[in-house]
This record gives C-alpha cells, sequence and structure tokens, in this order.
C-alpha cells in the first residue's frame, strides 16, 4: 500500500523559496498521479499542482510562475520548488496520490475528495 511522507516545510520571510519533498513507499510502481495541496484552519483543501506520468503540470493561479512541480521516479520523489513566497502562502502543505487513473491526473487536483492516498503534511509559515 502507497504511504507518503512530505518534508522541507519551515518559516520563511516573504519573497523567500522553500522547497518541499514528498516520498512515496510501498507500492511497486512509481508511475502514479502525483499533486499537492495546501489547507489553512478554516478553509478547504487547496489544490496546488499535480504532475503525471508523462510529465504534465497542473499549477493553481495563485501559485502559476511562482511554484514548480517535479518528480524523480528513480527516487519514487516529488518536490515543489516554492519560490516568491508570500503570506498568504502560510498553510500546512499535503502530498496526494492516486494509483487508480493510469499515471494520468485528470482533475484530481481539483477534487481533493477523490485523493486516494495522503502525507501527513508540513507546515509552512510566511512572514511579511
Amino acid at each position: 500500500q502507497l504511504q507518503l511522507v512530505e518534508s522541507g516545510g519551515g518559516s520563511v520571510q516573504a519573497g523567500g523559496s522553500l522547497a518541499l519533498s514528498c516520498v512515496g513507499s510501498g507500492y511497486t510502481r512509481t508511475d502514479y498521479c502525483m499533486a499537492w495541496f495546501r489547507q489553512t484552519p478554516g478553509k478547504k483543501r487547496e489544490g496546488l499542482a499535480s504532475i503525471d506520468v508523462d510529465g504534465e503540470r497542473n499549477y493553481a493561479d495563485s501559485v502559476t510562475g511562482r511554484f514548480t512541480v517535479s518528480k524523480d521516479k528513480a527516487k519514487d520523489t516529488m518536490s515543489l520548488q516554492m519560490n516568491d513566497l508570500k503570506p498568504e502562502d502560510t498553510a500546512m502543505y499535503y502530498c496526494a496520490a492516486d494509483t487508480s487513473l493510469g499515471g494520468y491526473c485528470y482533475d484530481l487536483w481539483l477534487l481533493p475528495k477523490y485523493v486516494e492516498v495522503w502525507g501527513q503534511g508540513t507546515a509552512v509559515a510566511v512572514s511579511s
């Protein structure tokens, strides 16, 4: 059974950068959809980016041009490079994956309730 573990969260000043990582384990294949979400208290979980087996990426408007998602299939690791961070980026960031879509994400990153596997989350705090 696939398990996901995030790392790389922390505190940074506005304009700074952070890189998050998500390592998958327990699954025999690495060609599955992966995505990043974030959530703040009292708000719905927001999809930020996804990457599929062909390397196709999707980004939310709020992070386009600032965040970059990538995946190292050999290491079964997805990364999120976050640049020009803003105070409104402060949230708990979650890694997500789905092994049932043939490696493609479709609109999964917009539909968190259909995500198959979640990581435990890593906190990001951006101060002004």
